[in-house]
């Protein structure tokens, strides 16, 4: 009950209020974009999603237009060279991901859930098989990404991951009181760019940029 319909509605009505409430910071957003390398304002990639579904994931593009057109950051051989001013700006500040408020407000997404893998990232993919969170909604941020983000190894995201798996089966206060950590435990790590790795190697040398 509370992942079909709490959670759900708390993911629209949420989703809905920030589209509309920081609709003049998209705009002065894909400005900046547009003035600094002109081009397509918004990047889509696909990612697995609830049950491994694919869907396109959406964020403000942040790389020029001569970047290879879908291929991860972290298979770039200088994945830098390609990301530009404005780009560097928004990467480090998360406001990239704002766009995702669409895909959450279409059910694509949720506020909280692991973060959508990539669709190279099988190992990921796998680990989260064995703990059931696939099962999920891929959220925009997650108890992953307030405990590590680009810096965690995929075993240990994946086992973040699956504490939060488990917490949402076991549905009601439970569910509800994880969320909220997640959602709260945000603020703080995107504000000072902690836990930002780009490129996205990991401490055991795997990729994580998501």
């Amino acid at each position: 009950m509370y992942q079909r319909v709490v959670k759900r509605a708390i993911d629209i009505l949420l989703s809905a209020l920030t589209l509309i409430l920081l609709s003049w910071l998209f705009l002065l957003i894909s400005l900046a974009i547009l003035i600094d390398d002109p081009g397509p304002v918004l990047f889509a990639q696909k990612r697995f999603g609830k049950n491994k579904t694919f869907f396109r994931l959406h964020k403000f593009r942040s790389m020029k237009r001569s970047a290879p057109h879908d291929v991860p950051t972290h298979l770039l051989q200088d994945p830098t060279q390609y990301i530009t001013r404005v780009g560097k700006f928004l990467r480090k500040s998360s406001l990239d991901e704002l766009p995702q408020f669409w895909d959450i407000l279409r059910g694509k997404m949720s506020l909280v859930g692991p973060r959508p893998a990539l669709w190279n990232q099988e190992d990921l993919i796998e680990a989260r098989d064995a703990n059931g969170s696939n099962s999920l909604r891929p959220g925009l941020t997650g108890w992953a990404q307030i405990n590590g983000r680009d810096e965690l190894s995929i075993a240990d995201k994946s086992a973040l991951d699956g504490v939060y798996a488990e917490a949402m089966r076991k549905g009601g206060w439970t569910a509800f009181r994880m969320d909220l950590k997640c959602f709260f435990g945000t603020f703080r790590p995107v504000a000072s760019g902690q836990g930002v790795v780009e490129g996205g190697v990991g401490s055991d040398g795997v990729s994580q940029k998501q």
